[in-house]
């Protein structure tokens, strides 16, 4: 769980000292709204993130855009600066990061943003850095701490292909990032479900957003997208929950994941994200250690049969690799993603 404790606009959902600009000092709800989720999903089970913008556009320091300034259109990186605010106003952040880092208890993840309206050497990321690892040593902080993040975060779409280290797709469920109304352009529960398998069968995680309203409620067209997607979860969470990497795009068309098994075996989790007709193909499979083919969810076995290619046929191969056809007539259809596990003993030594 990622909590925005402060967003661009500089309004401090924390108990801030530094600025009257907060939950608790400048609304009538005056309590302190990051300790109440922090603590709450913490007694969950749930370890914490805190999102905080490096940017303030409120903070008096902060050399802000105004109809003189800004370029029109904006063009990312064009910004005011002032050398005489600066250095006040990095003291400012710095302090705020501070706060957040020592007043609510173990900070799993440090999510910085903000970082394109300044270089790097405005920012001296290195200091921001040695900040969250004196306080908090073992924070994992995103890439947008230039030079010194723990993983990768692209925004809004899922890379083309994977990134070298560890990343997560960051993602709205319409348009906005924050409660919009008049935003309409909600995602379909299976376009955001695939999102998140299309995420795991590529090796990396998906950070869903979700904005509350004035009053602290989740809209309900977020709602019934959440409960759609812990409905599937309820039944299918193991071919998305710590799994690997599965096949390629040319051994099966569309999204996979695998796990080993406890007798050294492997299972394939095939996610069909497109209603089949009337078979499944899955090649490059040895397929003489193709054991179970189940329909994860409710467990009952599918046909299938195996076909060794004929290279290995001819040459007598202990290990003959070649296809699975899985026959998926008459088979329920999930109305979100339909998962079929494949279970494989493990190589003879």
């Amino acid at each position: 769980m990622v909590f925005t404790a402060k967003h661009h606009d500089g309004f401090a959902m924390f108990d801030t000292r530094l600025s009257d600009y907060s939950v608790t000092k400048h609304t009538a709800f005056g309590r302190d709204i990051t300790r109440e989720v922090v603590d709450a999903f913490r007694e969950r089970g749930f370890r914490i993130g805190l999102y905080f913008s490096i940017i303030d556009w409120h903070h008096p320091d902060y050399p802000r855009y105004t109809d003189e300034t800004v370029t029109k259109p904006y063009v990312l990186g064009s910004y005011p600066r002032s050398a005489a605010k600066w250095p006040r106003y990095r003291e400012f952040m710095l302090g705020q990061l501070d706060e957040l880092l020592t007043g609510y208890g173990t900070v799993d993840i440090v999510w910085l943003d903000g970082e394109f309206e300044h270089t790097e050497e405005e920012w001296r990321f290195e200091e921001i850095r040695a900040l969250i690892r004196d306080r908090q040593p073992g924070a994992l902080v995103n890439d947008r701490c230039v030079g010194h993040g723990d993983f990768t975060t692209p925004e809004q779409q899922l890379p083309m292909v994977p990134p070298e280290r560890p990343w997560e797709t960051c993602m709205t469920m319409n348009s906005s990032w924050g409660y919009v109304p008049a935003d309409d352009t909600w995602k379909s529960p299976a376009l955001l479900l695939h999102t998140l398998i299309e995420a795991a069968s590529m090796g990396g995680n998906l950070l869903l957003n979700v904005g509350p309203d004035g009053q602290g409620q989740f809209p309900p067209q977020a709602v019934e997208r959440l409960e759609a997607i812990a409905d599937w979860l309820e039944r299918h969470a193991e071919s998305v929950q710590g799994t690997d990497p599965g096949l390629t795009l040319w051994q099966f068309h569309g999204p996979s994941t695998q796990r080993a098994l406890p007798d050294g075996g492997t299972r394939l989790y095939l996610h069909l994200v497109t209603r089949p007709y009337e078979r499944v193909t899955v090649r490059g499979l040895p397929v003489s250690r193709i054991g179970r083919v189940t329909l994860l969810g409710d467990g009952r076995e599918m046909t299938w049969r195996a076909q060794p290619r004929l290279k290995d046929i001819h040459a007598g191969a202990a290990d003959p690799v070649g296809e699975l056809h899985i026959d998926t007539t008459g088979t329920p259809l999930d109305d979100l993603c339909t998962v079929i596990a494949v279970d494989l003993s493990p190589a003879r030594s």
